[in-house]
């Protein structure tokens, strides 16, 4: 995936400025910033959402091409919000939330055709994120911690080579949060690669070797996590006093 001089403008404001940026197959990144800074627009860029203002010098490059059908590209690119499942997956199960990922739908309406092939995957699937258990249970019935498994499955079914994760940790509680990274590194260790953006640097796994910070809409840093995640550099960051302690590979402020 490569973007190259990309500005984005959300209604009259252009929230994005000059983004360059490059992410390898397999790559672990994380993007970290304050609420505001463009974090959430640069994933909607990513996913052809947002598009680039058009001027000279400006690309936009993913899997090696420029020009991408959303559903298809939602097959390759499992994105996981912020946001909790809307009301259509709360009324429907697990095992249905992971077979929506197939058509990137909402609910399983009733044109669309689960093949015997989607469910021995979305069986595989559910086991990999840990959710065998609730596969018949509604999602409206979940815990924040499991609906946000499952809409990590969801986001695996159709491919599992790249994770883009928004501010995964919102709403879970301490120990959901514990297992929601364990379970993400399980993902990066057999491959999945892993882009997450968050504010909360406690969110950083270890196996995430690349940081990339922004502020008001630009990249403003972009290197080895130990090299950056420090007080100096997190203060500067987010404009304040920040302490700063490493353990066992996450990192932890205050």
């Amino acid at each position: 995936m490569s973007l190259e001089h990309v500005d984005v403008a959300r209604g009259e404001n252009v929230v994005l400025h000059d983004i360059n940026l490059s992410v390898r197959k397999g790559e672990h990144i994380a993007i970290l910033g304050p609420n505001g800074c463009g974090k959430s627009t640069l994933i909607k860029t990513m996913t052809c959402e947002c598009y680039p203002i058009a001027k000279p010098g400006t690309r936009v490059s993913i899997f090696g091409r420029e020009r991408w059908d959303l559903t298809e590209l939602t097959k390759r690119l499992g994105v996981v919000s912020a946001e909790l499942p809307g009301k259509p997956t709360l009324g429907i199960t697990a095992r249905e939330a992971v077979l929506t990922g197939f058509f990137s739908s909402s609910t399983l309406w009733p044109n669309l055709v689960v093949t015997s092939a989607m469910e021995d995957r979305a069986e595989a699937v559910l086991e990999i994120v840990g959710a065998k258990r609730i596969a018949e249970k509604r999602v409206g019935e979940m815990s924040a911690g499991q609906q946000r498994r499952v809409m990590i499955g969801r986001a695996l079914v159709a491919s599992s080579e790249m994770l883009l994760l928004d501010e995964p940790s919102n709403a879970l509680d301490l120990p959901a949060q514990r297992d929601l990274r364990e379970l993400l590194r399980e993902l990066a260790q057999q491959g999945t690669g892993v882009l997450l953006i968050t504010h909360n640097i406690a969110d950083i796994l270890p196996e995430i070797g690349r940081v990339l910070m922004m502020r008001e809409g630009r990249i403003v840093a972009d290197g080895v996590k130990a090299e950056l995640l420090t007080a100096e550099g997190l203060s500067w960051l987010f404009g304040c006093d920040v302490g700063v302690v490493e353990r066992e590979g996450f990192y932890s402020a205050w």
